[in-house]
């Protein structure tokens, strides 16, 4: 059950998170909150492969087998310092043997924290600006989306020491629909508006809201077309922004996995999905067999009716529209491939419709 927030005192006495500098480890405090877990509940059973670092505050646990108790832990002890049975999948089951209290990271976020930390010679306050308190929640955010572990560490310090802090008022046009694309964007402080003009409605319908910690701008980026729609502050806020070399060199190309057509049919074969993201009339005309169809521009607002246990191909005609929604779809937890050079309608026939 979920208890109160740790302290930074707690966590400088674990280890190796006393080694984060002061900055980054708030921004672990405010992303951790202490647990309880009754007597005889188990933290987690052998064979288990949750990325997960967990700490005894209090408390007793045993590590045992399903014949002996291997150790004890207990809450306070130099080897409650440490992470409890880190080595995954796990060896042994962990099993409260009085109530206890403990904390539980992310293992992957802690380990980008730490290599970022260690590799980094910037503070979180020179990214975020000092008159931001939670400034640092927009990289924590970005820090713990899945798509981020693909990225090697330095890669991550490059993208972070290479944005540029740019303050809007309410009102102000951020992109603009059929410009062309420059930057990638996140929301540090404040709320943006998505709107996409149609040849019914030139004002614009409302696509989504965006608030701190979202991100925009890199379907142009990645496409090389012109903006889709327009992103406008709503309340006076902070974007950070990247420049499109960077954006593509940086975090782009780690992200994606291309796949040919052979290699993405065993993929479908597998219970993997085509994601065709062209426009119905291109899907119209020839897809692939059993494929979803949902074109680049819905792809945000049609997130809740992909799974996130599937594995999807999206596909398109040349690629380009296929790996700006195939990004997308990473940077949100997603497992995801591209394929390489787009659909032919000698590959749909292949697959009879």
């Amino acid at each position: 059950m979920p208890g109160k927030n740790v302290t930074t005192s707690i966590l400088k006495s674990l280890t190796p998170l006393d080694g984060l500098k002061a900055e980054n480890l708030l921004a672990l405090v405010k992303k951790t909150t202490i647990q309880k877990l009754p007597a005889g509940r188990f933290l987690f059973k052998e064979g288990d492969s949750n990325k997960q670092t967990i700490y005894v505050l209090s408390g007793d646990v045993e590590l045992r087998t399903d014949t002996k108790v291997v150790r004890v832990i207990s809450g306070g002890s130099d080897e409650a310092k440490h992470p409890l049975a880190p080595m995954l999948p796990r060896k042994v089951n962990a099993r409260a043997s009085t109530d206890i209290e403990f904390i539980m990271i992310d293992s992957d976020l802690l380990d980008v924290m730490l290599t970022w930390d260690q590799t980094g010679s910037y503070e979180v306050n020179e990214l975020a600006g000092s008159d931001q308190d939670d400034g640092d929640d927009w990289m924590t955010t970005l820090l713990q989306a899945k798509a981020f572990h693909k990225i090697p560490p330095a890669n991550i310090q490059a993208i972070f020491m290479n944005m540029q802090r740019v303050t809007y008022k309410s009102g102000d046009v951020v992109i603009k629909q059929g410009d062309e694309g420059d930057f990638f964007y996140v929301i540090t402080d404040g709320r943006c508006a998505v709107t996409r003009e149609t040849p019914l409605n030139k004002d614009g319908i409302k696509l989504a809201e965006l608030k701190s910690g979202d991100t925009f701008g890199e379907e142009a980026l990645i496409s090389e077309a012109k903006r889709n729609a327009t992103v406008s502050m709503l309340t006076d806020g902070t974007l950070m922004r990247l420049g499109k070399e960077h954006f593509n060199k940086l975090l782009n190309e780690p992200m994606l996995d291309w796949v040919n057509y052979e290699e993405a049919m065993n993929i479908v074969h597998k219970g993997g999905k085509w994601l065709d993201v062209r426009l119905p009339s291109e899907f119209d005309n020839f897809h692939q067999e059993g494929a979803i169809n949902i074109p680049l521009y819905f792809i945000r607002l049609k997130l809740k009716t992909l799974d996130t246990n599937t594995k999807y191909v999206v596909c398109c005609d040349t690629g380009r529209r296929s790996s700006a929604g195939a990004y997308i779809l990473s940077e949100r937890g997603f497992d995801t491939y591209v394929l390489e050079g787009g659909l032919t309608m000698s590959d749909a026939a292949s697959e009879p419709l």
